[in-house]
C-alpha cells in the first residue's frame, strides 16, 4: 500500500494533525512533553470521498520520529537520523513526505536543513504550516513568508504547502485531496 508520511520538530502538533486527518481523536498519542514518537507507526486509513464511496483507497499514513528530538540522548538521536534516513532513501511504498513547520515561528534551522537533506534524497513533500490559530493571522502570514523566502535562497521551485489548524480542521481537506490525487495516479501506472 502507498505511504504517505509525517514529521517535523518535537512539539510541531505532528499527532493532534494526525489525529484531525483522521477523524480519530486518540489515533496517536498527543503529549505535554515533546519527542515521544520514538518508531515509525503505521496507521492503515481506508478512505472514499463523500461523493463517491465506492472511490475507496486504502494507504498508510506513517508518523515518524521528530528531528530536533527533545530530551533524548546524543546517541538515541544518532539512531532516529539513521533510521529516518534509511526510511526516507529506501522506502519503495513512500509515496509523499509531509514537512511540518509551526507557523508560530520565524523560519528554523533545523527545518530548511531537513528540508534540504529530503531535496538531497529526491524524495516528494510538501510543507504543512501547522498551529494557524495559536497566532495573529498577521503573524503566521509573515512567518510563512518569511520560511518560503529562506528556501528560495536555494530552491528553485518551491514545495507545495499547506496551513493548518488541528483545532479547526483547517487545510484538512486540502491534504487529503492531495493524497487522494497521489493514490489515483498510481493506480493509473
Amino acid at each position: 500500500m502507498p505511504e504517505y508520511a509525517f514529521i517535523g520538530r518535537s512539539n510541531v502538533g505532528k499527532s493532534s494533525l494526525i489525529n484531525m486527518l483522521t477523524n480519530k481523536a486518540k489515533l496517536a498519542k498527543t503529549s505535554a512533553s515533546p519527542g515521544k514518537t520514538q518508531m515509525i507507526n503505521h496507521f492503515v486509513i481506508h478512505s472514499a470521498p463523500d461523493n463517491n464511496p465506492k472511490d475507496f483507497s486504502k494507504w498508510y499514513l506513517v508518523d515518524l520520529p521528530g528531528y530536533g528530538y527533545a530530551k533524548v540522548s546524543q546517541s538515541m538521536r544518532n539512531n532516529f537520523e539513521k533510521m529516518i534516513e534509511h526510511y526516507m532513501r529506501k522506502r519503495d511504498n513512500l509515496q509523499h513526505v509531509f514537512v511540518l513547520i509551526d507557523s508560530r515561528h520565524s523560519p528554523q534551522r533545523p527545518d530548511l536543513d531537513f528540508i534540504h537533506e529530503l531535496g538531497k534524497w529526491e524524495v516528494s513533500f510538501s510543507l504543512v504550516f501547522t498551529k494557524s490559530d495559536k497566532e495573529t493571522q498577521r503573524v503566521v502570514a509573515q512567518n510563512i513568508k518569511d520560511f518560503l523566502n529562506a528556501l528560495r535562497k536555494t530552491w528553485q521551485f518551491l514545495p507545495r504547502h499547506f496551513i493548518t489548524s488541528a483545532e479547526k480542521k483547517t487545510g484538512r481537506e486540502k491534504i487529503l485531496d492531495l493524497i487522494s490525487d497521489i493514490n489515483k495516479e498510481m493506480t493509473m501506472k
